[in-house]
Order: C-alpha cells, then sequence, then structure tokens
C-alpha cells in the first residue's frame, strides 16, 4: 500500500500540473517549448515588440501578468497589430506563459 501512495504521488508530480492552466498548441511529457498566434488586428506588421509573462510552479504557485495590456506597456506599443503567446514547460515542475504583442 506504501509503494502504491508513492507511485501515485511521483505520478502527480510528473503530470505537467504546473502548465495545468497554461494554454500551448502542444503538450509535451518531458518538456514543451511552442510558440502560438493568438489574434491579429490587421496585418501583421509592427516595428515594436513588448512582451509580459507569468509563471507556475508545480501547480501550486502561479504568478506575474501576462496581459496583453502589460504586454504593450512595457514594449511602448500604442496601436497593436497582432499577439503571440509563447509556452514553455519542464517536467511539470516549472511552466511559463509569455503574451507577446507587435505594433507601433
Amino acid at each position: 500500500m506504501k509503494r502504491f501512495a508513492i507511485v501515485a504521488v511521483a505520478a502527480g508530480l510528473l503530470s505537467g500540473c504546473a502548465a495545468g492552466s497554461m494554454r500551448s498548441p502542444v503538450n509535451g511529457f518531458l518538456y514543451t517549448s511552442a510558440k502560438a498566434g493568438e489574434a491579429a488586428a490587421g496585418p501583421v506588421r509592427g516595428s515594436k515588440s513588448g512582451r509580459a509573462c507569468a509563471t507556475s510552479i508545480l501547480g501550486l504557485v502561479g504568478t506575474g501578468d501576462a496581459s496583453i495590456s502589460q504586454a504593450a506597456s512595457n514594449g511602448g506599443i500604442k496601436e497593436i497589430s497582432h499577439v503571440d503567446a509563447d509556452v514553455e514547460n519542464i517536467l511539470g515542475i516549472w511552466a511559463q506563459y509569455c503574451t507577446v504583442v507587435y505594433g507601433e
């Protein structure tokens, strides 16, 4: 019984719980690094870019501001042309979701 409990806990820790709330176009059990297009308001152009991220550890602690408005503010962007997302997950222990905004 004790052995079953240890296996169940290990499986839970390795199941990718840190990225459970992170959107990704693909999921990798050991590692995920993906980019995805989120939205376009017009032609895909823009000389500036801004990035805002949120991080999760073990799915227990999540912090950060990955909002479009924060990414635009970080890049000094007033007119958004399009928005992308970057997702990274390592063994479900550490995960990061970043919003990337492009525009002028």
